[in-house]
């Protein structure tokens, strides 16, 4: 296979792998665009966010970057611990970032764009002071990362900081409550010469097991070696400071490898969450050794809360977790509060017990013993904060698929928690939505209560067999009860975002339709009055003819599917049979009557990605976008049991629907996906008769390279080596004669789906005759970013789709 690297971008060439029927050939291939139809959609200018200040008076219009160029992806990077790292600025690489921001009062129709912002920057991270008065920005440059904050006012932007670190903390700055100081981390000062990697190693790399179980799913980008830790610390070594406008920062403690940090509500203190040594050569940082400590916000300790050692040996399964203290964090509702959790059952679920975690918390001045709070019957899953008296409290356990929700009352701790609701989050239709929250005194994230006090709100997206309409309710937390104050009408999709006046009963939605783009609305619920405060443009006038419906049909064992049909603009059902492409990725259920649930709005604006299957109703084909997959295990056997053969089942029940409908030719379908997708695809190609041609992007096909689990298989290949085999589409590569189109960026760092993973299927498939295609896109990761390699993409699927799908005879 030809790899050509180290080109100048815009010279680069793809290695590509063409089987014909009878030979076996390379062809270097330039970088291609799909026809003028997928490329005007691709080429469409992304929506900007929408950032609501805290305040509810302003908001923030961020620009995304759509594609960046190739050569943006072609940088140097350095790979350590599960971390990928520009070394020129000391920031994560392959960041999403926004290019031009503005400043819009939702009084005023026009927004204004923010000025003195540096020109080569691209915005990465932003963050609302407080009192809505100011916005921060982290800023990467070429050779650093700078800080900048925007007066809304004024729309004008100032430096702040430079030399911003991001490698373990993601973002790296946050507001003090005053709304006038930011503590950041930077690079730390004086740091020694980078360890180069030396041409002769000093001697061999060498891990060593001393007969302790250690199940570690597949993980990419770990440490090697001696050189790669020396890197590592380099890299990743930063210092803590406090800054305000128009003065000199103050330096914080002593450097160290912070991987979290966070100010309290008072803005007195600091949780700060540091890695120690020993590294691991097997998982990655976030799993290393870590002391966590309360500094005052002169950066000296407090209190040292813990030292964790590394977690190389989690037990079995996906509500596992460590033992110990973990997850320690502010609660919002206090000046200066600290809580945790600890496992009450070794962090082992098939350890039985009543009590699976407990929480605790230490108050201000930190010391004494630690109050226990809370005892679950399931793992931890999150909290917020109301006031002292209150709080929500939340539980999951993967092995039923369970959530519930809980009310507590931290300052009497004797007191029970209350069981709200407990269901399957798998089940929509019991969903009762979220908590609304407000900005509480000390600028964090509170549960916003009715203006006398007595009721909470939620909001969702209210999905049932009617459809999904999107809600605002008002709950009485007393006597657990709720009523609907709005709820969403057809023929639109409008959602919630946020309160503007509570006791108005003035909010803030969302609105589209399937021809009008998503804009933002005020919206006064008790006049029943709106008002569009976005003028979003319509940006795919190629689509706004398409038709859409979502279709409903059975599959032989009689559970419920679900997909949404895109149909070409003027068709008409029966006219004729239109080729097909049909997108999907499989979920697995506990419960088959869940299996088909309606989540996903008809009404929602047809707004497809930059590789979105739904661009081929442009190309003349009938699309079925995210159609039914669903894996449904039952009493005693596991989803993946029968893995195939409901695979199969879900393929022929939609061909089936479509056929039935006088859409869709039943001998010209296409099937895809992208990731686990991609294994659906290859197993459905190797297993049935059914396609005229499959697309997998970025998939894993063997399953023994994944030997301690994968997506929501939590057993071992040595627990079930069948299945493993079985699942596995290279193990059945001989049976693959239908034409595949293998797609995978060749810096895949996603847990499993190694570029490996595509290059041995290709070869597998090639070796026993079969009909393939490998593309490999250089510099791009699990997902594909660059504008190059989107258009390239698109050019691919379509000759593969013209090829054996439209044009198959």
């Amino acid at each position: 296979m030809i790899h050509i690297k180290k080109l100048k971008p815009i010279a680069v060439f793809l290695a590509l792998g063409f089987i014909a029927p009878q030979a076996m050939t390379q062809e270097p291939t330039r970088y291609m665009t799909p026809p003028a139809e997928l490329a005007e959609i691709i080429n469409a200018p992304a929506t900007p966010s929408f950032r609501i200040s805290p305040t509810r008076e302003y908001a923030l219009l961020a620009e995304p970057q759509d594609m960046p160029d190739l050569s943006e992806l072609a940088q140097p990077e350095v790979k350590l611990a599960g971390v990928r790292i520009n070394p020129n600025n000391f920031g994560e690489s392959r960041n999403r970032f926004y290019t031009n921001i503005s400043v819009k009062k939702l009084t005023n129709k026009e927004a204004v764009p923010v000025t003195n912002l540096p020109k080569n920057g691209l915005i990465n991270d932003i963050n609302w002071a407080p009192n809505g008065k100011r916005v921060a920005l982290q800023i990467y440059l070429p050779e650093t990362i700078e800080l900048w904050v925007v007066d809304v006012t004024t729309a004008k932007a100032e430096r702040w900081a430079t030399k911003l670190n991001t490698v373990l903390v993601g973002s790296a700055f946050e507001w003090l409550p005053n709304s006038e100081s930011i503590v950041y981390c930077a690079v730390a000062e004086n740091l020694p010469v980078i360890p180069s990697k030396q041409e002769l190693p000093i001697g061999p790399s060498v891990q060593e097991s001393k007969g302790k179980s250690t199940k570690v799913r597949t993980y990419q980008d770990m440490l090697k070696d001696v050189d790669d830790e020396q890197r590592f610390d380099y890299y990743t070594k930063v210092q803590l400071y406090l800054t305000s406008n128009g003065n000199t920062p103050v330096a914080l403690g002593n450097p160290g490898q912070v991987q979290s940090f966070s100010v309290s509500p008072n803005g007195e203190y600091l949780l700060v969450d540091q890695i120690l040594r020993p590294y691991s050569y097997i998982v990655p940082y976030y799993r290393f050794p870590r002391l966590v400590e309360i500094w005052n916000m002169e950066g000296k300790v407090i209190k040292h809360l813990a030292e964790l050692p590394l977690t190389e040996d989690l037990p079995q399964g996906f509500s596992a977790t460590t033992t110990g203290p973990r997850g320690f964090s502010w609660r919002n509702d206090e000046p200066a509060t600290i809580y945790w959790i600890e496992a009450q059952d070794k962090g082992d679920p098939k350890v039985t017990a009543e009590i699976r975690d407990k929480l605790f918390m230490l108050k201000e001045p930190f010391k004494g013993t630690p109050t226990e709070f809370a005892s679950l019957r399931y793992r931890y899953a999150g909290i917020q904060w109301g006031w002292s008296e209150f709080a929500v409290i939340y539980e999951r356990w993967w092995e039923t698929r369970t959530v519930a929700t809980s009310f507590i009352n931290p300052a009497k701790t004797e007191q029970p928690a209350q069981l709200v609701w407990e269901r399957s989050w798998q089940d929509a239709y019991a969903d009762p939505g979220m908590f609304v929250t407000e900005q509480n005194e000390f600028g964090k994230s509170a549960l916003l209560r009715s203006p006398k006090g007595d009721k909470l709100y939620l909001y969702g997206e209210g999905a049932s067999p009617e459809g999904v309409f999107p809600f605002l309710d008002e709950f009485d937390y007393t006597s657990k009860t709720t009523v609907h104050i709005w709820r969403c009408e057809a023929p639109y999709y409008e959602r919630f975002v946020a309160f503007t006046d509570v006791a108005k009963g003035q909010i803030i939605t969302s609105k589209e339709s399937l021809t009008e783009q998503p804009n933002y609305f005020t919206r006064d619920i008790k006049r029943k009055k709106s008002t569009q405060i976005t003028f979003f443009p319509h940006p795919y006038p190629s689509l706004k003819d398409v038709q859409k419906e979502q279709i409903r049909y059975k599959r032989s064992d009689g559970v419920e599917l679900t997909g949404t049909l895109y149909l070409p603009a003027g068709y008409k059902k029966g006219s004729k049979l239109l080729p097909v492409l049909m997108w999907a990725y499989p979920e697995e259920f506990v419960n088959a009557e869940l299996a088909g649930q309606i989540t996903e709005s008809k009404f929602r604006f047809i707004r497809p990605g930059k590789l979105s299957p739904i661009m081929w109703v442009t190309r003349g084909y009938a699309v079925l976008d995210d159609l039914g997959m669903p894996i449904v295990g039952s009493e005693g056997v596991e989803p993946n049991d029968t893995f195939i053969e409901q695979l199969v089942d879900n393929a022929k029940a939609a061909i089936d629907a479509l056929a039935n409908m006088k859409v869709g030719d039943p001998n010209r379908v296409a099937i895809g996906g992208h990731s686990y997708g991609a294994f659906m695809t290859a197993n459905l190609l190797a297993h049935s008769n059914l396609f005229a041609a499959g697309i997998a992007r970025s998939g894993a096909y063997n399953r023994t390279l994944t030997p301690f689990g994968f997506q929501s298989e939590e057993r071992t290949f040595w627990q079930s080596p069948d299945i493993y085999m079985k699942m596995s589409p290279f193990a059945h590569a001989d049976k693959l004669k239908t034409p595949i189109l293998f797609i995978h960026g060749e810096a895949d760092n996603n847990s499993g789906t190694f570029t490996l993973q595509s290059e041995r299927m290709f070869t597998a498939v090639k070796g026993h005759g079969g009909t393939a295609r490998l593309v490999l896109l250089p510099y791009e990761s699990h997902g594909y970013r660059a504008r190059q390699s989107i258009l390239h993409t698109a050019w691919e699927t379509d000759m593969w789709l013209e090829k054996y799908v439209k044009g198959k005879k």
